[in-house]
């Protein structure tokens, strides 16, 4: 029986899933899929300690940078310290501000438009007009 075995590497705690039992392993192999596309694959090591270093940033950029949409976009370190819903706040009220601005911008844009389309139009009677002059002759 192989049961849970702990190992720290990297940052992240290795656990064995239970024997014949699939649906334990969709997050390991999601975790591998990404790794080796993000970061294997694009970079090519070329030594153990090559592959050693680049999966160490990759891990420190996984979890600390990248955003993780299963988490409502935040990174696992702040997910982690309970800083999310202090993210979120401040991304509603950036969300917010732009939708405050693009409806000022429109409005200013509609009003603009507004005021060029009413140009002032004077009348003029027939004998002030080009044609209306046409047949006379200055005195």
């Amino acid at each position: 029986m192989l049961g849970l075995t702990h190992i720290r590497i990297s940052g992240m705690t290795h656990v064995r899933t239970s024997p014949f039992y699939p649906q334990s392993n969709g997050k390991i192999e999601r975790w591998h899929k990404s790794l080796k596309r993000e970061c294997i694959r694009p970079l090519t090591p070329l030594t153990l300690e090559d592959a050693r270093r680049l999966i160490q940033i990759y891990v420190d950029h996984y979890n600390a940078v990248r955003l993780h949409s299963a988490i409502g976009y935040v990174t696992p370190q702040d997910r982690l310290a309970g800083r999310q819903a202090q993210i979120h706040a401040a991304r509603d009220r950036k969300l917010q501000e732009a939708r405050s601005q693009r409806q000022l911008r429109r409005q200013q844009t509609a009003s603009s438009r507004l005021a060029h389309s009413f140009t002032p139009i004077t009348m003029t009677s027939p004998s002030e007009t080009e044609a209306g002059s046409a047949g006379t002759q200055p005195c």
